[in-house]
This record gives structure tokens, C-alpha cells and sequence, in this order.
């Protein structure tokens, strides 16, 4: 769910909570998609973004099916922060960012440094910085930059990488690491 400390509990939270009570008796690694180790049974993402102040928690996979309405609030979540531009994201991308997560054993959630980026946004951010792809996949909703406080980014990119579906780059001078749902590759330090 996204809030800005709300204090209130909606009907989401409290199936969130509901499903998450279930997850004691789900087996965390059957009725995964084959190719997503960690994904489980029930599959949930976490994120803040220091930009806007937002927070997500939400379960956004239960039993092999998606739920809309979770998945709209990710991809709100994950707009471009500047233009407040929203389009789909990938959910193989958010699968990718669930299970890294998960493989990780952490409860900390997400910093979201970057998911959509508009067109225009790109191309800024590409004249300040040689590290911006000009076709990155950033702009078509399959790609994410992420940070946690915990977790280096050797670890963060091991994780990524043992799912073994997309893009791991490592970013240790920027202590981030960019996961997509692209070709599967690895790159940086």
C-alpha cells in the first residue's frame, strides 16, 4: 500500500495481513515460476522512496495469479518521480526484485532510486552521466535501481543474478543495483 504515514488501516493492509499470515504454511519455493528461484507461493515487495516519501508493502502475487490492484499500486509506485508519468511495469521485473528479496532473507524494504523514467527524464539524466543507457530499460517499465541499507552490493547483485531472468549491473560507487527483466547479463563492480 501507498502512503505517507497514514495511520488508518484499509481493506488492502488487512488482507495483506491475512496473506501473510498464510505464508507460515506456504511452501516458499513450490508453484514458483521455473525460472524464479525464492518467488513462493505468495510474493510481496517492499519499497520506500527517499524522493517522494512513499511506502510500499504489498502482496501482489497469490497462488499463481496476479493482483490487479496490487500491481497498479507498483506501478504508481514506480512512476518517473519527476513528470509523475505511469506505465506498466513489467512484472517479470518485479518477480525479479521479489525474489532477490527474498533470497536475501531481509526485512528491510527497497530504496527505490529509479523504476519508469519518461523519455525526456532519460535524456537528462543521460547529459549529466555517461551510465544512462540512451535505450535504457528504464523507460519501457522493465527496470529498476534499488538500495538497501543492510545488504552490499556484492550481495544485492548475487541475489539478482541466482534468479538468473534479467540485467544485474552493480554500482558500488553509487552503492545501488539496477535489476531488469532484459536479457539475462551481469556487469560493473
Amino acid at each position: 500500500m501507498i502512503n505517507k504515514r497514514s495511520s488508518s488501516i484499509s481493506r488492502r493492509t488487512l488482507l495483506g495481513a491475512f496473506a501473510a499470515t498464510a505464508l507460515v504454511a506456504a511452501p516458499t519455493y513450490s508453484n514458483a515460476a521455473g525460472f524464479l528461484r525464492g518467488g513462493g507461493d505468495i510474493r510481496r515487495i517492499r519499497m520506500y522512496s527517499g524522493r517522494t516519501g512513499e511506502r510500499l508493502d504489498t502482496i501482489y502475487w497469490v497462488e499463481g495469479k496476479y493482483i490487479k490492484d496490487a500491481v497498479k499500486e507498483v506501478n504508481a509506485f514506480m512512476r518517473d518521480w519527476r513528470s509523475n508519468d505511469v506505465i506498466s511495469i513489467d512484472t517479470r521485473t518485479i518477480d525479479i526484485m521479489a525474489a532477490a528479496h527474498n533470497l536475501m532473507d531481509v526485512s528491510e524494504p527497497y530504496m527505490l532510486l529509479s523504476g519508469y523514467r519518461s523519455p525526456a527524464t532519460n535524456a537528462m539524466l543521460r547529459s549529466r552521466s555517461r551510465g544512462v543507457a540512451k535505450n535504457s530499460l528504464h523507460m519501457t517499465g522493465k527496470a529498476a535501481d534499488l538500495r538497501l541499507a543492510s545488504r552490499s552490493v556484492n550481495q544485492m547483485a548475487k541475489a539478482a543474478s541466482a534468479c538468473r531472468a534479467g540485467g544485474v549491473g552493480r554500482y558500488s560507487g553509487s552503492n545501488f543495483v539496477h535489476m531488469d527483466c532484459g536479457p539475462v547479463r551481469n556487469w560493473g563492480r
